[in-house]
């Protein structure tokens, strides 16, 4: 098994291309569409890298898997859907949730709740396969009601926001229905019980202290020296720094504009009349500070 990862410096997004050499069965985790805010035009920069690799390499995809419906950046999943119109696109079947939430958010009268705009909603702890690769998902809610993380071949692990590089820590968990003791939950009950051995890749890397990108750590050096959350943090000392932490953060850059895109499982909104889409951003009053 083979992982090409991929970085989006705009949004600090780690998207990766897992794959078997021999069968060239592969799948691709959160794919990014580039957005720019201020002029609200977005590319296919990404997505024609993962084309080109895709293609280079003679692979047959068979997912685009989500992590979570993001809040820091646009999903290309469609646009790679029509790429590769074999793929299926999956996400977990809490992403209902998350839906529910938002479109009271953004009053999306006509938004499904059910999760109809993916291919297939995921359980916890479900198996699946794509061609020689195998999979078992296990919920990872906390960051959001709806995180994944997806272990391949007993080897690697997935975990999108829910846990990053050990010098940088842990999703934060001040979303609508995140919670930090989900998250602790999450972490010292399911992902900190694999093996020792297991390679863990993040959905971001932030790069603290200006070092190097990373996108691979290992379970053990997750136990022993995540900043945030060790073997040895309890939920006590986790819900308290966590709670403190996450009210000093600002919203994420794109927050308003990713959401109402992710949730509709990377649809853009449809064309109007005049040959535009309009994305929907609310708008509230803040107390004078």
């Amino acid at each position: 098994m083979k992982i090409e990862a991929f970085f989006d410096e705009l949004t600090f997004t780690l998207t990766y291309i897992v794959f078997d050499e021999k069968t060239r069965d592969a799948v691709l985790i959160d794919p990014v569409l580039n957005y720019e805010a201020a002029s609200s035009t977005y590319s296919f920069t990404s997505i024609d890298l993962y084309e080109e690799f895709i293609k280079k390499n003679q692979l047959n995809l068979h997912y685009i898997l989500e992590t979570h419906a993001h809040a820091d950046h646009l999903s290309g999943s469609q646009e790679l859907k029509k790429r590769f119109s074999k793929s299926i696109l999956a996400i977990g079947e809490n992403i209902t949730q998350v839906q529910k939430t938002f479109k009271e958010v953004y009053h999306l009268k006509e938004l499904k709740t059910d999760g109809s705009q993916f291919d297939r909603l995921f359980k916890d702890k479900e198996k699946f396969k794509a061609g020689s690769l195998e999979f078992e998902v296990f919920n990872t809610p906390g960051h959001t009601p709806a995180c994944l993380s997806y272990y391949v071949n007993q080897e690697a692990l997935f975990t999108g926001d829910a846990l990053f590089i050990e010098d940088y820590g842990t999703g934060r968990c001040d979303f609508p229905a995140g919670s930090a003791s989900d998250l602790y939950h999450s972490v010292t009950q399911k992902i900190y019980t694999l093996p020792e051995g297991t390679k863990v890749y993040p959905g971001h890397d932030y790069k603290p202290k200006g070092r190097e990108l990373r996108f691979e750590t290992t379970i053990k050096a997750q136990k022993e020296s995540n900043i945030q959350l060790s073997a040895h943090t309890t939920e006590e000392e986790f819900i308290k720094f966590r709670t403190s932490r996450d009210a000093t953060l600002n919203a994420p850059r794109l927050l308003l504009q990713s959401l109402q895109v992710n949730i509709e499982a990377g649809h853009l909104p449809s064309m109007e009349e005049n040959q535009t889409r309009y994305l929907k951003i609310p708008i509230t009053r803040r107390e004078n500070e």
